[in-house]
């Protein structure tokens, strides 16, 4: 499995960690993955939960098993993961929301 990006989508369910299941799995538009490794094969993502029609709800970190990750569906590569809007930081935008602004 090639590892999640910023910009994939992903599924978090009981195989990342035990809170996550049933009615409580994920899916989350990655918008960062933590630097560091507090523990061998467990990584802290932050990222947007998507609703059914793939729209953003809440914004969530959660701290997971690496090997538990399902990547649903990967970021285009024809769209930058980051855009820099003129007289703004830049920031990490989810592909759903940058279709919206065009």
């Amino acid at each position: 499995m090639t590892a999640p990006k910023p910009g994939d989508v992903v599924l978090i369910g009981p195989t990342c960690s035990v809170q996550f299941n049933g009615n409580r799995a994920l899916r989350i538009r990655l918008v960062s993955i933590g630097a560091v490794d507090p523990y061998h094969g467990w990584v802290w993502l932050t990222g947007y939960v998507l609703d059914a029609k793939g729209m953003a709800t809440d914004k969530r970190d959660v701290y997971v098993r690496s090997a538990g990750i399902t990547v649903a569906q990967r970021r285009d590569a024809s769209t930058p993961a980051v855009r820099t809007v003129p007289g703004r930081a830049r920031t990490a935008v989810p592909s759903r929301a940058r279709s919206a602004q065009n």
